[in-house]
This record gives structure tokens, C-alpha cells and sequence, in this order.
């Protein structure tokens, strides 16, 4: 297996990336490419103590995407770049998946455009999985599409449910709605619409749709899979993580408040740091862009070096699964007549 890797996306690319990329080479039983400027990903790989022999290789991409850079037309604008290289690479055969920490704007728009979209999906869609004291909830879209259509959300739930089979191990994984209440007839016209596609669907026997869900339900662990358009998923998705990150940092305002809390610390220290784990994107890797013809996977942008060693475990166990290939299968199923 062979996976792709922008080596100057990300914050703390080159080196972090560099790192996380040999680290995968040697635990994982995959060859790694890291495409960016030679002489500055060569100078990391060597200050990581280099690759291991004809696991690691590099491929000279002089440009840089930048955050600032327009997504729509930054892969056409700097066909050099590490980002486009790598998409290019993946289309024509050369790697089997890509890792970018890049800018998930220009990801979507350079998967979308480069490697293309599976035929007859409309739009490409943003899955993060969510802790819920289980496997997992997987949340769909996340952002890659602020204006949906009922056939989109239709179309992400079978997509959330084929991930959630084969990458969360989950048998039958039951599809929700996310929208303002759980009653059939709630939500605007997007809702109401999708709802009766989606329950539709479910009446075939091709989805388990367990109806619409509150954001407060989210780490319930009534449903697999959450549904909603990209600008709802992503302000839930920030939603979590900052009030992950307020509660954790009052938690340790309390903790270190009395001697006595200190030592109450110590005894729960490796409780807290495996509680404070399931909220952490190092610890995922990456979240995958559904969707695509080929495993893509965007990493966080402050990702280090165990951040990007997850995102290439991530991307090797998405090309095992065939994802895209079940997507591909069961196409007929996802279109509206």
C-alpha cells in the first residue's frame, strides 16, 4: 500500500509531517510519499533520522497552497503546489490514498476536481466520528457544503452508513437527522423533504432511519450516524470542541484550586488523560472526504507528528474498506428520480 502525503500542508508541516509520515512507513507496513519542497522535506526526514530504505520516497513540489489562497481556484492557480501534486498523483494511479493538513477548502475543490467524485454523487461531504461511550457517531457534513439539497442528505446518510459498516465495524448503523426536534413534521422544508426520503429509504430495507435528532442527543448512542447540511454539522462540530476544551481547562482550575484537590489529581490523572484522549484529533487522525473516488483524508490543521501517523493509519484502513467502492455499488439507490 502506498499513501500520498502533502508534506508542506498544516501548521507544522514540513517537519511534523515529515515525522508522522516515516513513523507510519515503519509501524505500518506502508510505503509513504512525501510530496513538497525536496530540499525542506529532505532536511526534516533527515533531522527524523531519515526513512526507512525504499519505504519513504520524495517528490518535488516547488508551491505551497497557503490558507489565504481562494479554495475554488488555488489548484488551478498553483498546479505545482504539494497539495495538487499529491491529488494528481492519486488520480493517475501513483498511491493508493492522500493525507493533507492543508486547507480543507482547496482539499475539497482538488479532490473534487482532480481526482473526481464517485459517478452520480452530487457532492463530497465532511465526516468527523464523534465519541459516544461506543464506537462512535459519525457526523455528516461537517462543513464541505454549506447549501444542501434533500438528495444530498440523502445521499450522505448512505454514505455515513457505508463508512460506519466498514470502518467503525458496525453491522446495521442506525441514520438520524439532526434538526430542532424529534417529531417527524419538525424543521424547514430541507428537513421535512429529506425526512421523507429518507424514511423511504428505510421503508426498502437500504438504511436503518431512526427519525430526526436534537443536537443534545448527539453522544447519546441512539444512532451511528448524524445527517445534517454542512453549516448546521460544522457549528455543532465547533460547538463540541470548544466546550471540550472550556470544561477541560475549568476542570483543571478545580483540580489545582486546594491541596487537597491536587492529591483527588493525581489518584484520577490516568482517567482524566483517557477521557481527555476521545476528544483528541491527534488521536483520530483525520476525517474523511466521502465521496471521492479515492480515499482522501483531511487531517487538522495544527496536526503533529502522532496526528499525522493516525491520519495514515486512518487512510490505509480506508482503502482495505473500499468505502467508495460500496458508495459505487449502490449509486442507483442514492439518486432521486
Amino acid at each position: 500500500m502506498r499513501i500520498i502525503l502533502d508534506a508542506m500542508g498544516g501548521d507544522n508541516a514540513p517537519q511534523a509531517v515529515v515525522a508522522g509520515g516515516v513513523r507510519a512507513a515503519r509501524e505500518l507496513d506502508t510505503d509513504v510519499v512525501l510530496v513538497g519542497r525536496e530540499d525542506e522535506v529532505r532536511s526534516a526526514l533527515s533531522a527524523c533520522g531519515g526513512g526507512d530504505e525504499g519505504r519513504v520516497s520524495v517528490v518535488h513540489a516547488p508551491d505551497v497552497i497557503d490558507m489565504e489562497d481562494e479554495p475554488g481556484m488555488v489548484c488551478y492557480n498553483k498546479r505545482r503546489s504539494s497539495m495538487t501534486v499529491a491529488l494528481t498523483m492519486l488520480k493517475a494511479g501513483q498511491g493508493d490514498a492522500v493525507v493533507s493538513a492543508g486547507s480543507t477548502g482547496a482539499l475539497l475543490a482538488g479532490a473534487t476536481q482532480f481526482v473526481g467524485r464517485v459517478k452520480g454523487i452530487r457532492r463530497a461531504a465532511l465526516c468527523p466520528v464523534l465519541p459516544n461511550g461506543g464506537k462512535g457517531v459519525l457526523l455528516i457534513d461537517c462543513g464541505a457544503n454549506v447549501d444542501s439539497t434533500p438528495e444530498y442528505l440523502l445521499q450522505f446518510a448512505y454514505m455515513g452508513a457505508f463508512y460506519a459498516q466498514r470502518m467503525l465495524g458496525i453491522e446495521k448503523p442506525r441514520v438520524a437527522q439532526l434538526n430542532v426536534g424529534t417529531e417527524d413534521a419538525k424543521g424547514g422544508a430541507l428537513q421535512k423533504q429529506a425526512f421523507a426520503l429518507l424514511k423511504e429509504a428505510s421503508d426498502a430495507g437500504r438504511i436503518d432511519f431512526v427519525g430526526n435528532a436534537e443536537g443534545s442527543e448527539v453522544f447519546s448512542g441512539r444512532f451511528d450516524v448524524l445527517v445534517t447540511d454542512g453549516l448546521a454539522g460544522n457549528v455543532m462540530l465547533k460547538t463540541v470542541e470548544g466546550t471540550a476544551k472550556f470544561l477541560f481547562k475549568e476542570l483543571k482550575k478545580v483540580m489545582f484550586s486546594s491541596t487537597k484537590n491536587k492529591l483527588g489529581a493525581l489518584l484520577i490523572k490516568k482517567d482524566l488523560a483517557g477521557m481527555k484522549a476521545l476528544l483528541d484529533p491527534s488521536e483520530v487522525g483525520g476525517t474523511a472526504l466521502l465521496g471521492i473516488g479515492r480515499p482522501v483524508i483531511k487531517a487538522h490543521g495544527s496536526s503533529d507528528e502522532r496526528a499525522i501517523y493516525n491520519a495514515v493509519r486512518q487512510a490505509a484502513a480506508c482503502v482495505r474498506a473500499d468505502v467508495a467502492g460500496a458508495i459505487e455499488a449502490n449509486i442507483e439507490f442514492m439518486k432521486i428520480k
